[in-house]
């Protein structure tokens, strides 16, 4: 019973009309729902609401028939037969699940967490393997730069040096050419 229903009720019972049946009588399902669905004015509370309490009034109006013909027909049971036919059974899981309900969400949760956390270890796995191999990449990299700048140092070095000894010949040259022997 949601909360604004429940305050009709508990003001319907307070009422002439209210604490009349409650003065012995037993108020089923039907007065019930009729109570907590209608309007101060006795208008319903929702076009929904009104459509069932017109499908109520319309068996409630069957079984009387039927009553009045069979005696065997328990006037007392009848509120409870219409609003069990038109809204259902009444049913304890409406507002609070089961115990075993509970239970099996549950479970059902706990497989999903295990689900989950296998699949996040599985991706943590690979993504480490990734970067393992990302990193053994850019290391190789690294080295084969490496590699090519000492190879390009070392073909400088051994210009630099043929280019000295030339320079160096030449000198010696030119110093020949300056002090001829005598």
């Amino acid at each position: 019973m949601l909360r604004y229903q429940w305050e009709d009720a508990v003001r319907y019972w307070n009422s002439k009309k209210g604490e009349e049946l409650s003065s012995g009588q037993k108020v089923g399902r039907l007065q019930l729902f009729d109570i907590t669905h209608k309007k101060k004015d006795g208008s319903p509370m929702t076009s929904e609401a009104g459509e069932i309490m017109e499908k109520l009034k319309d068996k409630k109006a069957e079984y009387e028939v039927v009553a009045s013909s069979d005696s065997s027909v328990n006037l007392d049971d009848i509120d409870n037969i219409i609003v069990t036919e038109v809204l259902g059974p009444e049913s304890s899981q409406q507002y609070m699940p089961s115990r075993s309900q509970v239970q099996a969400e549950v479970l059902r949760l706990k497989d999903q967490m295990a689900q989950m956390q296998a699949s996040t270890v599985e991706q943590i796995a690979q993504l480490k393997a990734e970067a393992a191999s990302r990193e053994a990449e850019l290391k190789a990299e690294a080295a084969a730069r490496e590699a090519e700048v000492a190879a390009r140092e070392a073909e400088q070095s051994r210009k630099y040096d043929a280019l000295q000894l030339q320079l160096q010949n030449m000198m010696k040259m030119f110093q020949k050419l300056q002090n001829p022997p005598s």
